[in-house]
């Protein structure tokens, strides 16, 4: 785990969203929630209809974002969200969608 400047420790969140969440601006959404929060990482589109993001921020950071991940945008239904902690991963700048 690195440090956040402030001494917080930066914590890296592997996720997987699965529901109707693609074509229902769920990604654009995400970001924005992201960037509302300080979260750093990426989010994308699965080949099998869900929806895969990388989440970098301290523990209070992460946390929010997981639950907006597990309700999402007006149009998306969340059936179930999978997170694990992720360990020896390079440390992102800013928020993206890929």
């Amino acid at each position: 785990m690195k440090s956040l400047p402030s001494g917080r420790t930066v914590e890296t969140v592997s996720v997987r969203v699965v529901g109707r969440v693609q074509g229902v601006g769920f990604r654009a959404a995400a970001v924005r929630q992201a960037h509302l929060l300080g979260i750093a990482g990426w989010i994308r589109n699965g080949a099998d209809s869900s929806v895969e993001a990388m989440l970098q921020g301290s523990v209070d950071q992460i946390d929010r974002m997981l639950s907006w991940l597990r309700v999402g945008p007006p149009a998306a239904r969340v059936d179930g969200v999978e997170h694990r902690q992720e360990a020896g991963t390079r440390r992102f700048d800013h928020f993206e969608r890929q």
